[in-house]
């Protein structure tokens, strides 16, 4: 079996935040969503698409989540396997999450290699800083909210800090710096997608 080993970059954030993972060749891009997702650290709250590039003789529609059974413009994320796409080393696409906050990252093939027996796909292996917290307003509201956290006598600081209490997660303390990838936990991506199409058929 072959793995396929990515760097997964956020755009515009300021220190860069970024991963990199690796992942079987059997992994379609639903199952490399759900991978992305678990690195990063989102929820998985939003609507996500990745846009290839535009190649002839390859997948040329963005892939994710159509909208409806009738939606022609997206392909089914469960139905593109990754090596339709990558199919060299140094490829990169965008994998958009959040259409409101409007979360950009570049996804590159760093290299592709032979399963090592003795270990388990998918894994995370490195990367540096933590996930911005979800819906904190795309990267102006993540620089805004570091610049708030930054100065703890600030009059918006403890707004900041409720807000970040008051989350589903609840991502207080919030340590930007900080990231461990031993720390990363893959769901799996059936069971991810049982969840959130509990009333659809998948092909």
């Amino acid at each position: 079996m072959n793995i396929y080993q990515f760097k997964i970059t956020l755009s515009g954030a300021s220190p860069k935040i970024w991963r990199i993972i690796e992942v079987p060749e059997s992994y379609s891009f639903w199952d490399l969503h759900v991978a992305i997702q678990d690195s990063m650290g989102w929820l998985d709250y939003h609507l996500h698409e990745f846009v290839p590039e535009t190649n002839s003789g390859k997948e040329t529609k963005s892939i994710g989540v159509p909208d409806g059974p009738g939606d022609e413009s997206i392909s089914p994320g469960w139905e593109v396997n990754i090596t339709e796409v990558f199919d060299r080393v140094g490829e990169v696409i965008i994998y958009s999450y959040d259409f409101g906050d409007g979360w950009h990252h570049s996804i590159e093939l760093l290299k592709v290699f032979t399963a090592e027996n003795e270990l388990f796909y998918p894994k995370c292996i490195d990367g540096e800083r933590a996930c911005p917290p979800e819906d904190c307003g795309g990267t102006p509201g993540y620089q805004r909210l570091l610049e708030v956290l930054s100065s703890p006598e600030g009059a918006d600081y403890s707004d900041m800090v409720e807000w970040l209490k008051g989350h589903e997660k609840n991502y207080h303390p919030y340590k930007p710096e900080y990231f461990d990838p031993s720390n990363v936990e893959f769901q799996n991506p059936e069971a991810r997608w049982e969840l959130a199409f509990s009333n659809a058929t998948r092909h």
